[in-house]
């Protein structure tokens, strides 16, 4: 199912791509409201992120649920059909959807962040409140956000591996998972952005700041670990649950060292 999602998501138009990863960009960076709206009502305690990060999975809630294209599910479901037909073709077709895809993503957070900061959607305590609380957070180098970013690439395509499967558990399975991403700070190139962003429109940072220190390093991390590991781990299952098929039903199999068929599907 998920290298079958992947297929169809490599054929979509463009402007579909972009309209869906728009939205998506716009809807996730409730995760960060969320957050900050439970924070707000908070004592500062050492207890209190295990309350106010239950705020976090609120974006990926509606983007996820509601089927909206963001980059770091890609990672997995776009990769999986260009690891079984590793053709120029098909690469160029991925090439095509994570740009869109992340281009869009950013489009939308960018757009949100600027109301934010311009207290459109936000009241003048409210933007204080949040230039405060994240002007404080502690200032990460590029190589620690780019490790950051790896579990939650792996994460992230842990979730879009296993949803096909959960059978009405969607809901517990994203927010267990994505809470995790909160908990443990890793960085997410499309969440933290909205952080970021904020932030330098806030005059808080620069955009060099926030574009070398923060989005490509995340960028990079998310994909090592979507792409690199897990998409690797999965492509790896699919061989030998094809292999296994086959051999059960007596067909001829080549040697599982020198690779299986790609008939699987998850």
């Amino acid at each position: 199912m998920v290298r079958l999602q992947g297929e169809e998501e490599l054929d979509r138009p463009a402007l579909a791509l972009l309209l869906s990863a728009f939205a998506a960009g716009l809807a996730i960076n409730l995760s960060l409201m969320s957050e900050l709206f439970l924070r707000s009502h908070l004592p500062d305690t050492r207890w209190a992120p295990l309350v106010y990060l239950l705020g976090y999975p609120v974006g990926y809630l509606i983007v996820i649920l509601g089927r909206l294209q963001l980059f770091t599910e890609s990672t997995i479901t776009a990769v999986l059909p260009v690891a079984a037909k590793p053709r120029m073709a098909n690469l160029t077709k991925l090439g095509r959807l994570w740009a869109c895809v992340l281009a869009a993503n950013l489009a939308g957070v960018f757009l949100v962040s600027a109301l934010m900061a311009g207290e459109v959607i936000l009241s003048e305590a409210q933007r204080s409140f949040a230039v405060d609380i994240l002007g404080k957070l502690e200032v990460q180098t590029a190589a620690k956000t780019l490790t950051l970013g790896i579990p939650a690439g792996f994460i992230m395509a842990a979730i879009a591996w296993i949803l096909p499967n959960s059978r009405g558990s969607e809901f517990w399975i994203i927010c267990t998972l994505t809470y995790i991403i909160g908990l443990g700070n890793f960085s997410h190139v499309v969440t933290g952005s909205s952080q970021v962003s904020f932030l330098w429109m806030s005059g808080r940072m620069t955009f060099l700041e926030m574009a070398l220190e923060f989005i490509l390093p995340a960028l990079a991390g998310n994909i090592i670990g979507g792409t690199g590991l897990f998409a690797v781990l999965a492509h790896g299952q699919l061989r030998v649950d094809d292999f296994n098929e086959k051999a059960e039903a007596g067909e001829d199999t080549p040697m599982v060292g020198r690779g299986a068929g790609y008939g699987a599907e998850r």
